[in-house]
């Protein structure tokens, strides 16, 4: 398992386990990052991330994409 901050672009990965307090894992379930979801890394610039879940695109900064682990 590793942070999903540490995937390279165009990586693939399931998410694992989320972490964090009690409100930012719900709010980054709510968003589609539960386990066994398969993401993939678009980009990143700056510390900044570009997720593809659920057909959607979301932006994580760092901090968050550290609390999923895939």
């Amino acid at each position: 398992m590793m942070p999903l901050s540490m995937l390279n672009d165009g990586e693939t990965a399931t998410v694992k386990k989320v972490g964090g307090r009690e409100d930012t894992r719900r709010f980054l379930e709510n968003l589609g990052f539960v386990d066994g979801a398969e993401v993939t890394a678009i980009s990143s610039n700056n510390g900044n991330m570009i997720i593809k879940i659920k057909d959607s695109r979301v932006a994580l900064n760092t901090d968050m994409a550290k609390k999923i682990m895939v």
